[in-house]
C-alpha cells in the first residue's frame, strides 16, 4: 500500500548581488511555481566566498515561499525549473542569481542539489535531497553538514514565519 506524503511548503533561498536580477528571478519563479506568500529580508552573505569568483563580492541571500503547497516528490522538477531560471538570467557563463529551491515541512528544511555528497539522498534526474536543518524543541537546529549561513541561524526568523504559514495552510485544509 502506497501512502501519500504530506504536502510541504516550497521555498527558495536566492543568492544575488544586484536587485534587478533578483526582481527578474522572482517573476520567473512565480511564473513557474505560482505566487509568493512570503518574502524575507535580504541578508548579507558573509559566511563563504564560494560564489564570489562567479557572481562577484557583496552577495546577499533572501528566503521566499510560495502560496501553493507541493508534494515532496515535486522537488526534482522544481530544481530543474530553478536551474533554468538561473540560466535564463545568466550573463554568459556567470550566474547573476543562485536559486536553492527546496521545501519546508513541520520537521525540517530540505534543499535540492545537483551535487551528491555522503549525507545527501539521490532522488532522480541528477537531483539530490539535502536535509539542511531540523526543527526540534521549538527551533531550527543545524546538522554537521549544514551550510554555514543556515547553521548560523541567519534565516531562522524567515523559516519560522514560513513554518507558521504552512501550519495555517495545513490546518485550513
Amino acid at each position: 500500500m502506497e501512502a501519500e506524503a504530506p504536502l510541504v511548503k516550497r521555498i527558495a533561498a536566492i543568492l544575488f548581488r544586484e536587485l534587478e536580477p533578483l526582481a527578474a528571478c522572482l517573476l520567473r519563479l512565480e511564473a513557474a511555481f505560482g505566487p509568493l506568500d512570503y518574502r524575507g529580508a535580504q541578508h548579507p552573505f558573509v559566511h563563504s566566498s564560494y560564489y564570489d569568483r562567479e557572481m562577484g563580492a557583496g552577495l546577499s541571500r533572501c528566503i521566499v515561499a510560495f502560496a501553493e503547497l507541493m508534494s515532496p516528490a515535486a522537488l526534482v522538477e522544481a530544481k530543474w525549473r530553478a536551474h533554468q531560471v538561473e540560466q535564463d538570467l545568466a550573463d554568459g557563463a556567470q550566474r547573476r542569481v543562485n536559486v536553492d529551491v527546496g521545501y519546508l515541512d513541520l520537521h525540517k528544511l530540505v534543499l535540492a542539489s545537483f551535487k551528491g555528497r555522503g549525507h545527501k539522498l539521490y532522488l532522480d534526474r541528477g537531483v539530490w535531497a539535502d536535509m539542511t536543518l531540523v526543527y526540534q524543541q521549538g527551533q531550527f537546529s543545524p546538522l554537521p553538514w549544514s551550510f554555514p549561513d543556515f547553521a548560523a541561524g541567519i534565516y531562522d526568523g524567515d523559516l519560522s514565519a514560513v513554518r507558521n504559514l504552512l501550519k495555517a495552510q495545513l490546518r485550513d485544509r
